[in-house]
């Protein structure tokens, strides 16, 4: 491929992991110097199949990638009139090179798009690609005194993970509030701990590293001023928070801001708004992705434009693919391949990668869009039964 568009150019979008390709699918291409051109080389070549196209520029670089339901009027849709002095117009304006790779269904393009995205950074695409608010992870970890704190990349040491989240600066704002609201440390690690529990062979009188044990906003466990026990509590009291299991520390703050409202003690109202304000945007943000996650765990058999595909959700998100059974080979593919997706044993790939929440919403977004695609899901039991009657039939057929 390298040869067709020049020696060190571009050779291919590259492997596409959600169908088990460790090659670059095969593309084609239509190259032109003007517009004419490569509309002309469009209307001889491309398909009317789903797919995801790119656009190169006259140094064979990758500027945009796109998703189609239909290659061939997508793309041709870049040279109408009304097109050019908009981004498409723009786009088209800078290329010299235009490439596709078909799949098999609009859903599996969107997929793609996505990863590919992630993966190429093209300067004319904007969602998909990191900014300033870049997704970061929320933290419960670092013992012995464990606290909430923001992680890009979170290590496996932590209790427990939340999000990830859009949007750091919020989140950190939130994530102070919420160790204030629930008293929990959240000093450097080189602080000593000493709980009130922790036996000493010389009993000193220790005093707090800061502040914060006088304002409230902390137990003291580096002053000895909590027990281990007391300070545990109020880290569960913290998850059930976060889980949505227990909103009265919420709703405690709101009742608090209406009594100041009710008493004209308005400054008082405003600060405890500006507490609650962070601490409402981080429960709601969790509430969304775990919602998207809780929603979409199935076998997806959308209608494809060749070969049928069955598409391995868990928990909002496409872990793999699978040739739909249709005798015995593909049957037993298709049941190793979903017992490996859905068993409890799974190893997520990449769990943590800074993107794995764009592509929960992308999916969530796909069905809530299409609610008639739904009728085209099934549980993971029943996609085994299939297999099973699949692999039977053929059986039978062949004797």
């Amino acid at each position: 491929m390298s040869k067709l568009f020049g020696r060190g150019g571009f050779s291919g979008f590259g492997p596409d992991p959600m169908r088990g390709l460790f090659e670059s699918p095969p593309i084609d291409h239509v190259t032109g110097s003007s517009r004419a051109e490569l509309r002309k080389g469009l209307r001889e070549k491309a398909p009317r199949l789903p797919g995801v196209y790119g656009m190169l520029d006259r140094h064979q670089r990758l500027i945009y990638v796109g998703k189609a339901k239909v290659l061939r009027g997508r793309l041709l849709s870049y040279f109408l009139k009304a097109t050019r002095r908009e981004k498409a117009g723009r786009i088209i304006d800078e290329t010299r090179t235009i490439v596709w790779e078909p799949c098999e269904s609009e859903f599996g393009a969107l997929i793609r798009e996505l990863e590919l995205i992630q993966r190429w950074k093209p300067r004319f695409n904007v969602q998909g690609l990191p900014s300033r608010d870049r997704q970061v992870w929320v933290c419960l970890g670092r013992r012995p005194a464990p606290y909430l704190y923001i992680s890009r990349q979170p290590t496996g040491q932590e209790l427990t993970c939340y999000g990830p989240v859009r949007g750091m600066r919020v989140a950190q704002w939130a994530v102070r509030r919420l160790n204030d609201l629930f008293q929990l440390r959240d000093c450097p690690q080189t602080q000593t701990m000493r709980f009130a529990d922790q036996r000493e062979l010389f009993p000193l009188a220790h005093t707090a590293g800061c502040l914060r044990y006088e304002l409230g906003t902390c137990l003291g466990p580096c002053a000895g001023l909590a027990t281990r026990s007391t300070y545990g509590r109020h880290v569960r009291a913290l998850r059930a928070f976060l889980e949505g299991r227990d909103s009265a520390p919420l709703q405690r703050l709101e009742s608090a801001m209406r009594d100041a409202a009710q008493k004209l003690e308005f400054e008082k109202a405003a600060a405890i708004r500006n507490k609650i304000l962070p601490i409402r945007w981080l429960r709601d943000r969790l509430g969304w992705v775990d919602q998207a996650r809780d929603r979409h765990s199935f076998v997806y058999s959308p209608r494809c434009a060749g070969q049928p595909i069955w598409y391995l959700i868990r928990r909002g998100r496409v872990v793999g693919t699978t040739v739909a059974p249709t005798e015995a080979t593909t049957a037993r593919k298709a049941h190793e391949a979903i017992e490996r997706v859905f068993c409890k044993e799974f190893t997520w790939p990449n769990l943590v990668a800074r993107h794995a929440v764009d592509h929960v919403l992308l999916v969530s977004a796909w069905f809530r869009r299409h609610p008639e695609e739904r009728q085209f899901t099934f549980s993971a039991e029943q996609a085994l039964a299939h297999c099973v009657r699949a692999g039977q039939s053929s059986s039978v057929s062949s004797a």
